[in-house]
């Protein structure tokens, strides 16, 4: 049986390693304990996490020991990585709830029993620093010439980078100081996005305590054109179904690019690899089975089987012409608000299948909206309440997005 570091790679995880052979070494033969962070933004994670998520779970069922570390503290100055301008500055109260659901997405990938996972929030310490000990103690090993060389720091410097951002490095590094002394974690893992903070706390472990930690980052999820995927025109792939619906989220995998369906499967599912190399080898229409053995298992994964058959259904039912609008994305209009008629593209931005007027008017004067089949030809056509049978009716947006919107009397 393979090891965890021989899975995380034949499926295509890691990008980059500190001390590749003692890293593999400790992973086949110690329980070593490790951590990735995620600093709550937002209140739901995101397609992004989910790749980490499910490193944290490949790493737990070969026995080692996560610490998912909610960054309560960190996020109240901001991760300069990947940003262009300052991040918006979150209250207290806002991170606290955030966090708490970052943790209900995280139980259901790893299991926090007996001991076998930690979750902690860095504010528990960060927040109780002294400003001029920690200068003292934890600044002093920090050059500002190398930190300058980090990508995530050149990349803002053009744009102006602040003070308090500028901090973050340290501020993480802290982290897996304070998590190495505490806890034993030999290990930070996350994003490639994340590799200059990770050498850094492996840094300020080695001349604070004259010991050896190690980082692994993981590939980040982009698609085969280089741009990272989970971006829809709704904005980002959220993991909480009220904010992405189970059937919309079932639809991105449905439909995303050929190219990049096996690699999907490999980092997002937990297919036996033997499996996925049999379904590489479909072709051209053939490859429409492994996009819905993705979607499935994707977010059977996320939202769990119930939902997963519920999407998938709904979607077989559309695209197999015999309509099921049951589990379909759906918005409730009154009996009011139709009146003697309602503007079609009214009715769109209603329903948030567009996100302008003008986007509106372009996908109708290109042929890109129907209702009940029907393509609509005017801007100006008028949605009346016949139209609705059953007090519904479907619309279609392109090829592929379908969205049911209901009269409530």
């Amino acid at each position: 049986m393979s090891s965890v570091f021989e899975t995380l790679k034949e499926r295509g995880f890691i990008a980059q390693i500190t001390h590749e052979e003692k890293v593999k070494e400790l992973l086949e033969n110690e329980k070593v304990t490790f951590y990735i962070g995620f600093d709550p933004t937002a209140d739901s994670l995101h397609v992004g996490h989910f790749l980490q998520m499910m490193v944290m779970s490949h790493m737990q069922k070969a026995g080692h020991r996560p610490i998912a570390i909610i960054g309560g503290g960190t996020v109240m100055v901001g991760d300069p990585t990947g940003k262009t301008e300052m991040r918006k500055m979150l209250t207290r109260k806002e991170i606290e709830h955030n966090a708490n659901k970052f943790k209900e997405q995280l139980s259901k990938f790893i299991d926090f029993s007996e001991g076998k996972a930690l979750m902690l929030d860095n504010a528990d310490w960060l927040l109780e620093l002294n400003y001029v000990k920690f200068l003292r103690e934890i600044g002093v090993h920090f050059s500002v010439n190398r930190m300058l060389t980090a990508e995530c720091f050149k990349t803002r410097l053009e744009r102006g980078l602040s003070f308090i951002e500028f901090n973050y490095m340290l501020m993480q590094s802290y982290d897996f100081l304070k998590l190495f002394q505490d806890y034993g974690c030999i290990l930070q893992l996350g994003g490639d996005d994340q590799w200059s903070n990770i050498l850094g706390g492996i840094d300020l472990i080695r001349r604070v305590e004259g010991k050896e930690a190690y980082g692994m980052t993981f590939t980040l999820l982009t698609n085969s054109e280089g741009k990272k995927m989970g971006k829809t025109e709704k904005g980002a792939l959220w993991l909480d179904p009220n904010k992405t619906t189970p059937y919309d989220f079932y639809q991105y995998w449905r439909n995303i690019n050929d190219n990049d369906v096996i690699k999907c499967l490999k980092l997002l599912t937990f297919l036996p690899l033997s499996q996925i190399e049999e379904l590489a080898k479909l072709k051209d229409q053939e490859i429409n089975e492994a996009k819905k053995i993705l979607a499935f298992e994707v977010t059977k994964l996320i939202h769990g089987e119930e939902e997963a058959i519920k999407a998938q259904s709904a979607a077989e039912a559309l695209f197999g012409k015999g309509v099921s609008s049951e589990n379909m994305p759906t918005t409730e209009i009154s009996f009011e608000e139709i009146g003697s008629g309602i503007n079609v593209i009214d009715i769109l931005l209603k329903a948030k299948l567009i996100p302008s007027k003008t986007e509106g008017r372009r996908l109708i004067e290109q042929g890109g909206i129907s209702i009940n089949d029907e393509k609509i030809a005017k801007i100006d056509h008028i949605v009346k309440e016949e139209d609705f049978k059953n007090d519904e009716i479907i619309i279609r947006k392109g090829k592929k997005v379908y969205h049911r919107v209901k009269i409530v009397r």
